[in-house]
């Protein structure tokens, strides 16, 4: 159920922009547009999901498959959709509209017919909308199309890669700022990603991960032991039958050397110390480690890779995080308020000094981001909102100059 969900809201997605720009995908090519990171990404990973469903039915397996195209297609909306969306907003077919676009199309059309084998109808309803209603040549089913075959062109593993380790990174940040208790809409100044694989992540991947977690800047470093601090407690199970009557100065030498025994024993190397004179060893696996951060940073770890996050928040910082925190809340209003997504408005604003300030800072962004022509006074539609902590009235109108 949560696949089908995904697959038609992504559709969905696709139709209502294509509607709006009366996009027609016959007259542009795929291989003519100046593909963005993200458009090369998510076509390496279909031609990637293309050859393993292939391989895997040519084999009569269909469980692994079907939950191949699952996680495609979670990944296709909940991370390739949604950090392009804004290439859609806006008039005028640019080149990265263009681009955009096509890539969505592709993918979609390239889905419906590796789909068909397992959700014939869904897969039928997709292309004959996307495909057969636009380009009187195609096959008038997509159950009279041959099924996809693999461009190995199209294929970057490396990319794959790094853009995988960038969404284990997205999820860890996502996670240090629930633990903080920072929104995500609150810009930050910086994270520090820790691990061996971490300095891998290109420049142009660190780019979309400092846009997913709306951070200024990401730095590297070898080891989070500078952000970090650890408790550290013997292993009952293994260190009492080894060392019995020690076990309480070996707690006592742990908890006061707490870093000292973490270096120690990170790579498989042993912690050497004596209790009472007698020589104590031990092994990893032979202590409970848990990291703890607090104040400035916060940190969260998987499989090798620590984020941590520098929670430390500007002036300036905190004066984005108002703009945005209002943005949220217009668009918020346009949509309970029944504005198309091509509406143009007049916004009203009263109320907190801090927020106005930070709206008249961020004006002309502002009329980008919410399809704003002016303000005045009043508005059809009026509500007030608590923008972080701070108290302000929105009006809002259709804008006369947009029609």
């Amino acid at each position: 159920r949560k696949f089908l969900g995904t697959l038609w809201n992504t559709y969905g997605f696709y139709v209502l922009y294509a509607e709006i720009d009366k996009f027609d995908p016959t007259k542009y090519s795929l291989g003519e547009c100046r593909l963005s990171l993200m458009d090369r990404w998510v076509l390496s990973r279909l031609n990637t999901l293309v050859a393993y469903v292939d391989k895997c039915l040519s084999e009569y397996r269909i469980t692994e498959p079907a939950r191949e195209i699952q996680a495609f297609t979670d990944e296709l909306s909940n991370w390739y959709v949604r950090r392009c969306r804004e290439r859609y907003w806006g008039g005028g077919m640019t080149e990265d509209k263009k681009a955009a676009y096509m890539t969505l199309y592709t993918v979609l059309e390239t889905l419906a017919r590796l789909c068909a084998p397992f959700i014939p109808f869904m897969s039928e309803s997709i292309y004959r909308n996307i495909v057969a209603g636009v380009n009187a040549a195609a096959p008038e089913s997509v159950h009279l199309c041959d099924y996809p075959v693999p461009d190995a062109n199209m294929i970057d593993a490396e990319l794959e890669k790094g853009m995988e380790l960038v969404l284990t990174a997205a999820n860890l940040g996502r996670a240090a700022r629930n633990a903080a208790a920072i929104k995500n809409r609150q810009p930050l100044g910086r994270i520090i990603l820790c691990g061996s694989d971490a300095s891998s992540i290109s420049e142009e991947l660190a780019e979309v991960l400092e846009g997913e977690l709306n951070v200024k800047s990401i730095e590297f470093a070898d080891s989070a032991d500078k952000y970090i601090s650890y408790e550290v407690k013997p292993q009952l199970r293994t260190v009492g039958p080894k060392y019995g009557r020690l076990l309480g100065g070996i707690r006592e030498r742990l908890s006061a050397h707490a870093d000292e025994a973490v270096a120690a024993v990170r790579g498989g190397g042993t912690y050497d110390f004596e209790v009472s004179g007698n020589p104590v060893s031990l092994a990893e696996s032979d202590m409970l480690i848990s990291a703890s951060s607090g104040g400035r940073y916060v940190s969260q770890t998987e499989n090798g890779l620590t984020v941590v996050l520098d929670c430390e928040i500007t002036p300036e910082l905190r004066e984005e995080g108002y703009y945005r925190e209002l943005v949220s809340k217009v668009q918020t209003m346009r949509k309970e308020s029944g504005f198309e997504v091509t509406d143009h408005i007049v916004l009203s604003l009263s109320g907190s000094g801090i927020v106005l300030s930070a709206a008249g800072k961020y004006r002309d962004r502002l009329a980008g981001d919410v399809l704003c022509d002016g303000f005045s006074e009043g508005g059809d539609f009026v509500r007030e909102w608590d923008v972080n902590g701070e108290k302000v009235t929105i009006g809002m109108r259709v804008s006369s100059v947009g029609k």
